[in-house]
C-alpha cells in the first residue's frame, strides 16, 4: 500500500496572476488528461477553488509551482487572470528535487487516479530523480515501485532474455519477486525449459515462497495443474445413498461428494 507523503510545511495565502506562475521544465512536458481537467474545471466554477495550488517564490514576480498542475490548468480553462495559491515561507521551502517529489505524489493519491496514470507518474519522477529517492520521497519501498513500473522497471540486462526465455509478463513478475539480476537470471534460466502454464504456476508459487528450493517450487506447481473438477462414477447403491444422505444434511449430492473427499483427504496427511 502507498503511503501518503507529509511534509511539515507552512504557507500564507495570497492572491497573485496565472501568468507568475512557473511550472518546472520537466513537467511542463507531463501529459494530463483533458477530460479530467475540463471535470476539475466545471466543479471549480461552481464550488470555487476549494484547496489552492501550492507555490514557492523564486524571484519578485515568479512563483515555482510546487503541486496542484491539474488545479492551475483547470483555472487557465477557465480563462483566469489570477489564482489564489499557498506560498511557501522560506524555512519550509522546498529545493527543486522535492518540489518534483511533492507535485508527482500529490498525482499519485488522487482517489480517482488508475494504474497506469499511477505507474506513468512513478516513471517520471524515477527517471528524473532515480529509484531511491523517488520511492523515499513517495513513502514507496522499491518492491512497490518496481510494481508500478513493471516492466520498465526491469534492468536490460534481464531484458534481452525477453522473449528468447521468458516472456515479458513473466519477467516483470520475476523481477518484482527478486529483484537480483543474477538470481532472476537463474531462475529464467530454469524456467525457461517449463511451458508456459506451469511457469505462471510457478511463479504465482514463487511469490508466496521465494526462499524455496527450485525442486519444491516445481513440485508445488505441478500440484497446481491438476484439475479440481473431478467426475466420479459411483455404482446405483453408492449413488442412492450420497442422494438420501444429501438429502437429510440438505445439501446437493455434488457438495457432499466434496466434502467426503475433502475429509478424507486430511485425514491422509495426519
Amino acid at each position: 500500500m502507498v503511503k501518503r507523503y507529509k511534509p511539515t510545511i507552512s504557507y500564507r495565502l495570497r492572491e497573485i496572476p496565472i501568468k507568475q506562475i512557473q511550472v518546472w521544465k520537466e513537467a511542463q512536458s507531463r501529459k494530463l488528461d483533458r477530460e479530467n481537467i475540463s471535470e476539475l474545471a466545471k466543479s471549480i466554477k461552481n464550488e470555487g477553488l476549494l484547496n489552492p495550488p501550492l507555490v514557492q517564490k523564486e524571484s519578485k514576480n515568479t512563483f515555482l509551482l510546487m503541486s496542484g498542475q491539474r488545479r492551475l490548468a483547470a483555472m487557465k480553462r477557465l480563462g483566469a487572470k489570477k489564482i489564489p495559491v499557498h506560498v511557501l515561507t522560506k524555512q519550509t521551502s522546498y529545493d527543486l528535487e522535492n518540489a518534483k517529489a511533492a507535485s508527482v505524489v500529490e498525482n499519485i493519491h488522487r482517489n480517482d487516479m488508475d494504474h497506469k496514470e499511477i505507474a506513468d507518474s512513478c516513471k517520471f519522477l524515477t527517471e528524473q530523480m532515480g529509484k531511491s529517492a523517488a520511492a523515499k520521497s513517495m513513502g514507496m519501498s522499491l518492491q512497490t515501485l518496481n510494481k508500478y513500473l513493471g516492466f520498465s522497471a526491469v534492468p536490460d540486462r534481464l531484458k534481452s532474455l525477453v522473449p528468447s526465455m521468458i516472456s515479458r509478463d513473466e519477467m516483470t513478475k520475476l523481477y518484482q519477486i527478486i529483484p537480483n539480476i543474477t538470481k532472476a537470471e537463474k531462475i529464467a534460466e530454469r524456467i525457461s525449459l517449463l511451458d508456459s502454464p506451469l511457469r505462471k504456476k510457478y511463479l504465482q508459487v514463487f511469490s508466496q515462497s521465494p526462499k524455496s528450493s527450485h525442486q519444491k517450487l516445481l513440485k508445488r506447481a505441478k500440484s497446481m495443474r491438476i484439475k479440481r473438477n473431478i467426475s466420479l462414477k459411483l455404482s446405483k447403491t453408492n449413488a442412492r445413498k450420497l442422494g438420501t444422505q444429501s438429502n437429510k444434511k440438505n445439501i446437493s449430492p455434488d457438495e457432499l461428494a466434496g466434502k467426503i473427499i475433502s475429509d478424507y483427504l486430511k485425514r491422509k496427511r495426519r
